[in-house]
């Protein structure tokens, strides 16, 4: 009897939380149109009506996670917030509504207008990034390789190579605690001031490159180990397939987005 194949780097999908049973792709060719079509909607309807649809997918779809909770509730709305009273205050005023003031400082006034171009474009960076959250936030980095490796036929040496330069990043992190920590039990570079944090990260850089080059000559090895690159293909020991729901997911949402864009239509013809 053999020991069923258990990827590590999988994510475990929750009881009734669809999105992470999808192919990564599906996830990302769903919303895909609608963030292009953002880019040059200019009114506030149409990008909350997507942050709607993005919020609803994911409470749905996705694990509800305090930090997700977080980011969704809190961190987004304020970013569109900031944004868009930013983007206010900069507005040009003689291209902008100014039969209503909101703030008037001396000379400087902010006018109705300005602030709902400000708002409507901290409104379409937000959905934006609602959709993209979509895929970002329930598909894993090595899924998503495998998925363009199988269904979009991206070489494997190109997209292995690529996870494996991403996956240096948390090594890189790891590194450089152990070696702060080290500094810190040695004493070294210690007191305060912008020169001697200058001197604590001179002191850095030196171990943590020799660290990264030691890295990378195990990664090359390992990979020459395993006749990495010697074939046009290889066998794939985890399989991320296209199956039928993955065609029903892309579809409803193209629909939905149509749908969004007729009742809104924010061109004028």
């Amino acid at each position: 009897m053999t020991a069923a194949v258990v990827d590590p780097w999988a994510v475990e999908a929750p009881a009734g939380r669809f999105l992470y049973g999808l192919n990564p792709l599906a996830k990302f060719a769903a919303p895909l149109p609608a963030m292009i079509l953002l880019v040059f909607v200019r009114d506030i309807a149409t990008p909350v009506a997507f942050i709607a649809l993005a919020y609803a997918v994911l409470l749905a779809g996705a694990r509800l996670s305090g930090r997700l909770a977080l980011l969704l509730l809190v961190a987004l709305p304020a970013g569109a917030a900031l944004i868009g009273v930013s983007m206010a205050v900069w507005a040009d005023a003689s291209r902008v509504d100014t039969s209503v003031t909101i703030v008037q400082v001396g000379d400087w006034s902010l006018y109705g207008g300005a602030l709902l171009i400000g708002m409507a474009t901290g409104l379409r960076l937000a959905a934006i990034i609602a959709l993209a959250l979509i895929a970002g936030l329930t598909s894993t980095g090595p899924d998503i390789v495998r998925a363009m490796v199988q269904q979009l036929r991206v070489p494997y040496r190109i997209g292995y190579t690529a996870l494996a330069a991403f996956r240096f990043v948390p090594r890189f992190g790891y590194e450089l605690e152990v070696i702060r920590q080290a500094h810190r039990v040695r004493g070294s570079h210690g007191g305060r001031g912008p020169f001697a944090a200058l001197a604590r990260w001179w002191g850095y850089i030196v171990p943590l490159l020799a660290g990264a080059i030691r890295h990378a000559e195990r990664v090359a090895l390992a990979m020459d180990a395993r006749a990495f690159g010697a074939h046009p293909d290889r066998t794939e020991r985890h399989l991320v397939p296209w199956r039928r729901r993955d065609t029903a997911f892309v579809i409803a949402f193209w629909a939905l987005s149509a749908g969004i864009l007729i009742a809104f239509f924010p061109w004028t013809l």
